[in-house]
């Protein structure tokens, strides 16, 4: 009898249990975003002249990551959405650089490029021919579509083909991309075989050529601006078909592709967070049961600073705008989906060094590289030490390519070869150093360096030797800049994070930009990407 009633006790207690939540917690949304070309002081440097809905909504609701780094020396578009997206390096990942040499077909390989697929959504042949199949890993985009056996969406969005292809993944639902010939948005055959209603519908408002009538005139007034350069110096470059650089810029007539001057001003950025929308919108992402996935990249950040650099009034004019352009996309989905219930995260894909002539102007170091004598040094030396003969195959991302059948042929070894070139390099003003990628034990470089320059190596895709700028110096021309140096500037990007999910507060610990994907991982649950090796920011997530 005692049995009976404590068993009887036991299932009517049982009966009263009840588990807290009959689903696993996620938001309905996350947003990624990577600013191209967003060097990391860009969060203050305009921070008193942003709006509250943009960039200080995200550092003032969210966690600042605020020495967040890129863990590979190579510091290039393409690598840098790779390794957000996959929490991992081009050493493991195989994106290299934007471009690399494949020493076995012996030919120049673009990151995205795919013969095998057309374009959809314009009659532009080439710019559709383009897919993720050169990405070795999968995403944290792809982790969440397999996690939700495959019910959700994912959707990216990107001017430029690299910064929506990597960061979608190879299962995205779809990624679009912008023809400047056309002024369309356009896809590939990977992914669909003809463009959605909202896409076409959005093309057809041809909104390019309406930005095009506008120009482009400062977002405020000209004492604004106090934290850049004059409008008008010698370092910077001009607008195809332009006569100065400076503002106003009258966009339409001046030369190029028909649409392509839209991308070299913030009008780019505005169509990018317009199709962005619109995607929200189309997909309708946010809505169902899974949490979908939205990622985004502005790619006229980085068109703009190539041209006149950081501290240019057209730079900064950008970045306000841009911060306007956030403000509005954040306002949308707070109506969307719901103040709290969307997780956003922002960081860029590199950084950038400053103009040469502007650091020279403040008696900084600087320098350009001049890559015609490099060439012609490298070429002569291996001839002065072999014999005359074409011994390098290719150059891409300041590496050099070596015909290995033809060092074999004169038993010749890499090492010998790289020797020959260090010593007659390092003459040549702005060559820091030389290093034989096959042979990185005996590098002669700092710790911190060499592990840079070991993630950045692939067996199959890496070149034989790399040539090393020093600070403050690339290859270039005297007017605009570039990135690609494992040097701070282009190294230090933000990581900001806001929306369900995330803790209010900063970080000074170093984190690394491989240490992205597997915090969102964390966020939603779900097993990082197949190349991963970041850390979650445990302290950003709320338990």
């Amino acid at each position: 009898m005692l049995v009976l009633l404590s068993m009887s006790a036991f299932a009517q207690t049982s009966k009263k249990v009840t588990p807290k939540s009959s689903s696993l917690a996620r938001p309905k949304l996350v947003v990624g975003i990577v600013v191209d070309q967003m060097r990391y002081d860009y969060l203050y440097r305009y921070y008193d002249l942003y709006q509250e809905g943009g960039f200080k909504r995200m550092m003032n609701e969210g966690f600042n990551c605020r020495n967040n780094h890129y863990s590979y020396a190579l510091t290039v578009t393409a690598a840098g959405h790779a390794s957000a997206y996959t929490g991992s390096v081009p050493a493991i990942n195989g994106i290299v650089g934007n471009e690399w040499f494949d020493p076995i077909k012996k030919q120049s390989v673009y990151c995205v490029e795919d013969s095998t697929v057309k374009t959809v959504g314009s009659n532009n042949p080439t710019v559709g021919k383009m897919s993720p199949k050169n990405l070795l890993t999968s995403t944290v985009s792809d982790q969440l579509r397999i996690a939700t056996n495959f019910r959700n969406k994912t959707v990216a969005v990107a001017i430029k083909d690299r910064g929506s292809i990597l960061p979608g993944g190879h299962t995205a639902n779809g990624s679009y991309w912008f023809d400047s010939k056309t002024g369309n948005w356009v896809t590939s055959t990977y992914y669909m075989d003809e463009l959605p209603q909202w896409v076409k519908d959005y093309n057809a408002k041809k909104m390019p050529s309406e930005y095009l009538k506008k120009g482009w005139q400062l977002l405020l007034s000209a004492d604004n601006y106090g934290q850049s350069s004059a409008d008008d110096v010698d370092w910077e470059g001009k607008l195809p078909g332009a006569k100065r650089p400076v503002f106003p810029y009258e966009l339409a007539g001046l030369a190029g592709d028909a649409f392509g001057v839209v991308t070299d001003t913030p009008w780019g950025n505005t169509i990018t967070k317009e199709m962005a929308i619109e995607a929200i919108k189309g997909e309708n992402l946010g809505k169902g049961k899974d949490t979908d996935f939205l990622a985004i990249s502005f790619s006229s950040t980085d068109k703009i600073g190539h041209r006149v650099g950081p501290n240019s009034i057209e730079q900064q004019d950008d970045f306000l705008r841009l911060d306007r352009e956030f403000a509005e996309l954040f306002g949308f989905l707070d109506g969307w989906a719901g103040k709290g219930e969307y997780t956003v995260f922002l960081t860029a894909d590199h950084g950038v060094v400053d103009v040469p002539g502007f650091a020279a102007a403040h008696k900084l170091p600087s320098g350009l590289v001049e890559r015609r004598v490099v060439n012609a040094t490298v070429d002569k030396a291996l001839d002065d030490a072999f014999g005359k003969e074409k011994y390098v195959l290719s150059r891409e991302n300041n590496q050099l390519y070596f015909d290995h059948d033809l060092l074999q042929k004169k038993k010749i070894t890499v090492a010998m070869a790289t020797e020959v070139i260090r010593e007659a390099l390092l003459k040549v003003p702005g060559v820091a150093d030389v290093l034989n990628l096959a042979d990185m034990g005996k590098a002669p470089l700092n710790t911190y360096q060499l592990e840079l320059y070991k993630n950045n190596v692939n067996a199959k895709r890496s070149g034989d030797v790399q040539i090393l700028a020093e600070p403050g110096w690339f290859y270039g021309t005297p007017t605009g800049t570039s990135h690609g140096t494992p040097y701070n500037y282009d190294t230090q990007v933000p990581f900001v994070m806001f929306g369900w999910g995330i803790n209010k507060g900063e970080t000074l610990r170093r984190t690394s930009v491989s240490d992205i994907a597997p915090t969102i991982a964390s966020l939603l649950h779900i097993l990082p990407a197949s190349g991963n090796i970041g850390n979650p920011v445990e302290e950003a997530i709320k338990k």
